[in-house]
């Protein structure tokens, strides 16, 4: 009777693996030839090492290279987003004023004309930023009442 049975496969582990490398690979101190006191190696002739031979003993000058000087940029000043209530009338004058701006050939935003407004008020004496502040009469804050 003739049974077709495979041979069985085994894996081999980690320690049998570096068992097995280390029956192949003899170590350094083994594969070095040992030296006999009583006989002195042959010397092999040592070839002269060649270096590099000076050049020409002409110097040139070297001058020192001035790196540019780095200019540092003007930091960005930091924006903040801020929300306010106007009066509908005071708005259109800032709509108004926009359209004046552009026939004078110079395209304002409303950020721009609020900020020439703080500018042109801390430019006031006193008395004049006291009168305009008087001028305006003051509103409640806050969100308008949803209308139905």
């Amino acid at each position: 009777m003739v049974t077709s049975a495979k041979p069985r496969v085994t894996r081999k582990t980690s320690a049998v693996k570096s068992a097995v490398s280390a029956k192949r690979a003899p170590s350094k101190a083994a594969r070095a030839p040992a030296k006999s006191p009583a006989k002195p190696a042959a010397k092999t002739p040592v070839k002269a090492k060649l270096s590099p031979q000076p050049k020409t003993a002409v110097k040139t000058a070297v001058k020192p290279v001035n790196k540019p000087v780095k200019v540092e940029k003007a930091k960005k000043p930091k924006m903040i987003r801020d929300s306010f209530t106007i009066p509908k009338t005071e708005y259109v004058v800032i709509d108004a004023l926009k359209e004046r701006a552009g026939k004078l050939s110079r395209a304002a935003k409303k950020s721009e004309l609020l900020r020439a407004g703080v500018k042109a008020l801390a430019a006031m004496s006193d008395a004049a930023f006291l009168a305009a502040l008087t001028a305006v009469p003051t509103i409640k804050t806050g969100r308008p009442a949803a209308t139905s």
